[in-house]
């Protein structure tokens, strides 16, 4: 990929590096400690290496059941076209939070996209356009994925992502999602995975994490590293939301983001 002098300028305004894919003989394996192309030292520490033990745990967590919804949530997406879904959605009161919402809050992008972007609860711009990631954090997280040359517009799946969220209703005045919000709101985030099928997914922020993963671990722990999520690699990074309040940190996600591109290419080569 060739980059534009005006692509250059905007990485180097964000303290980000650009991403090279490495040649086969190059690579390193992935596996625990992996976390792409060597970034400078003073752009990050190595990378923390974990017991193997740890990311089996992890990895089996993210194998077991998903937990049912309390009882009188009567949510089952299961078997759901995205039409179906889109509408369940759209007239669901499973939970508190349909009692304020503007909108909600279904998805956006290709649904076929090779890339799938999970965020954590709307905030206040997204329960106005009902999309996720607007404002100054999807700004960020847009060019951040054009940097890479992917896109939630309209463009062929390779270069495309679609993104969604773990809920699809605003908590107020942006407070945390409550466990119970989550679990009510999941079958439909479970069922836009199963219909989109990615060749990778992105979480981005604590309740992501938590949802896909179920850990608990700070997500300075789990970042780094390539996990997976019933077959599909999983990369871990902060939300963009994050990144705007701590901007030291825009170098390990963009080393998250690299990790990424470079856990794909690994796949797309080793498919048969």
């Amino acid at each position: 990929m060739t980059w534009s002098a005006r692509q250059s300028a905007m990485l180097d305004a964000m303290g980000l590096r650009l991403w090279q894919h490495l040649p086969v003989d190059a690579q390193p394996a992935l596996g625990v400690g992996r976390t792409g192309p060597a970034a400078p030292d003073a752009m990050a520490p190595p990378a923390r290496r974990l017991e193997a033990s740890a990311q089996a745990a992890v990895a089996k967590r993210a194998e077991q059941p998903l937990p049912s919804a309390p009882a009188g949530a009567a949510v089952d997406a299961s078997g759901l076209d995205w039409t179906a879904l889109r509408d369940a959605v759209v007239n669901c009161t499973a939970c508190k939070l349909c009692e304020n919402r503007t909108q909600t809050v279904f998805g956006v992008g290709n649904e076929r996209a090779h890339w799938m972007v999970v965020g954590e609860a709307p905030g206040e711009q997204e329960d106005l356009h009902g999309e996720p990631f607007v404002g100054a954090a999807g700004r960020l997280l847009d060019n951040m994925l054009r940097a890479v040359g992917l896109t939630r517009s309209e463009a062929p799946p390779e270069h495309s992502v679609y993104i969604a969220n773990t809920l699809k209703c605003r908590p107020p005045r942006n407070r945390n999602p409550e466990p119970e919000e989550l679990v009510r709101c999941e079958p439909f985030l479970l069922r836009q995975i199963e219909l989109v099928r990615p060749r990778i997914i992105l979480a981005m922020g604590r309740f992501a994490v938590q949802s896909l993963l179920r850990s608990s671990e700070p997500i300075g722990r789990l970042r780094g590293r390539v996990h997976q999520y019933h077959g599909v690699p999983l990369i871990v990074t902060y939300h963009p939301a994050y990144l705007l309040r701590n901007l030291t940190d825009k170098a390990r996600a963009w080393e998250d983001l690299c990790l990424a591109m470079d856990t794909l290419q690994n796949h797309v080569m080793k498919a048969p």
